[in-house]
């Protein structure tokens, strides 16, 4: 069914079949003004065709988007058109308002009848003046026929064609506009994802940021502080009160450096110009002179370049554990064990301290924040950190982590195992064993290696930084 817009298919379908059908039957009545009773029948004609148009069309607009009523309609109106045509060959020029309606009103492939029913009614016209009393007569009858026929359809069929391809067009401009929108849609939607993860990194980034400056702060400012206020709290009862007080203002000045170098997020400063090994074994040497604990470093395995990450990490958990057996443990002897194994590096302390029951320690507990920051600098880099202790036999902690870096051998040359110095092992594994059972951190190097070898540590009661 062709398509017209509002203004234009009224004028078409109410007004031209009017004024088509009122022209004709003046013309009529000035040809057959002599011939009364021809003249009557036509004039009944054509009032008859004006009211079924009235009736059917004009008065009833519902009905012109109805199949079945339309139908009827287009069906009488070409019979009606069809005898006037026969009767007076000029009633041909009726014929358009019987294209108006058949290719406006009837769907596809009633339109295309409808459009041949029509055509052969003009054919009819045009050929009234063809005598059809010889074959010659009925040919040229049937070839003008024809024509209209074959061509009016062809019309009929290209306008369809340009009404299906016009449709597909617009079905496809419709789809593309929803895609549109659909796509305009999902990239506010993607906006809004990007600006809430932006949100979420930064306020990740922040907690982050927080994290690693209370870890710091506790490793360094903490830290020395508590040795600042044990050094000055040995000078009131000391005689060599100048000594401790030395020690104290060189914490004051080494807590200094490291919390400048922790807002700048550098290494810590032994491990600027030293391996690990050395970092460490300087941190048991300074921490067993100044504390008055006999404290040894053993290692096993070679000694490797890793990455500052891993070290920075070990290093801090030496001296927090160190830290911690200093203020709690009331220990006489600690050992610290630097492992180096094939795919990761362990760090053992272990203490002859009252130690306590790990069972009992609750997180709430008062300066618990050391072990915490512990666990989360080794749990950072897919490492494990264990407690083991019981009161009376003893801490043990261990800090192990993998090594993800290409590593180097380290150059640290075999020795003996003397306070504050460091014995590397012959092997680069750690034997199986307990912490509990090797109350003795002073042992020789296999021994001290066998002490700790699941890796479980512990504190003393309230061991926690």
């Amino acid at each position: 069914m062709g398509e017209l817009s509002e203004p234009v298919w009224p004028l078409r379908l109410t007004v031209a079949p009017y004024v088509l059908l009122a022209f004709l039957t003046a013309v009529t009545i000035l040809i057959k003004r002599d011939q009364p009773g021809s003249l009557t029948v036509d004039l009944v004609l054509c009032a008859v065709t004006g009211l079924w148009i009235l009736g059917m069309f004009t008065l009833r607009p519902a009905w012109r988007t109805r199949p079945v009523p339309v139908a009827v309609f287009v069906t009488v109106f070409v019979l009606l058109m069809a005898v006037l045509v026969v009767r007076d060959p000029w009633f041909g020029f009726l014929t358009p308002a019987g294209y108006f309606y058949t290719f406006i009103l009837l769907p596809w492939p009633a339109e295309l009848l409808g459009v041949g029913a029509v055509a052969v009614v003009a054919g009819t016209a045009q050929a009234y003046d063809i005598p059809k009393t010889d074959v010659l007569g009925l040919l040229g009858c049937a070839a003008v026929i024809g024509v209209n026929v074959v061509g009016m359809c062809l019309a009929a069929w290209l306008g369809r064609r340009s009404d299906v391809l016009s449709r597909q067009r617009q079905d496809a401009v419709d789809a593309l506009t929803e895609s549109n929108q659909r796509l305009e849609a999902t990239l506010a939607e993607n906006a809004a994802l990007h600006d809430q993860l932006l949100t979420q990194a930064r306020e990740a980034g922040v907690h982050d940021e927080r994290q690693r400056l209370a870890r710091e702060i506790h490793d360094t400012i903490a830290q020395g502080l508590t040795g600042i206020v044990t050094q000055l709290q040995a000078a009131e009862h000391a005689d060599d009160w100048r000594r401790h007080l030395t020690a104290a203002v060189g914490l004051a000045r080494e807590s200094l450096t490291e919390a400048r170098r922790s807002v700048h997020a550098l290494r810590p400063q032994p491990l600027q110009s030293a391996t690990l090994s050395d970092a460490v074994e300087d941190v048991v040497r300074r921490w067993s002179a100044l504390h008055g604990i006999d404290g040894r470093l053993t290692i096993t395995g070679n000694p490797r370049v890793m990455t500052p990450e891993t070290e920075s990490t070990l290093l801090r958990a030496a001296q927090e554990a160190l830290a911690n057996v200093a203020k709690y443990a009331r220990a006489t002897r600690v050992g610290v064990t630097l492992s180096y194994m094939e795919k990761e590096v362990a760090l053992d302390v272990r203490d002859d301290g009252v130690g306590f029951d790990p069972s009992r320690r609750t997180t709430n507990e008062a300066g618990g924040f050391g072990l915490v920051a512990m666990r989360q600098r080794v749990e950072a880099l897919d490492g494990t950190l264990e407690i083991e202790s019981e009161p009376g036999a003893g801490t043990a902690i261990s800090a192990t982590v993998p090594i993800a870096a290409t590593t180097a051998p380290g150059t640290a040359t075999p020795g003996t195992t003397t306070p504050g110095t460091t014995t590397p092992g012959p092997t680069a594994s750690r034997p199986t064993g307990s912490a509990r059972t090797a109350p003795d951190p002073t042992a020789s190097s296999a021994t001290a290696t066998e002490a700790t070898a699941t890796g479980a540590t512990g504190l003393a009661p309230g061991v926690s930084g």
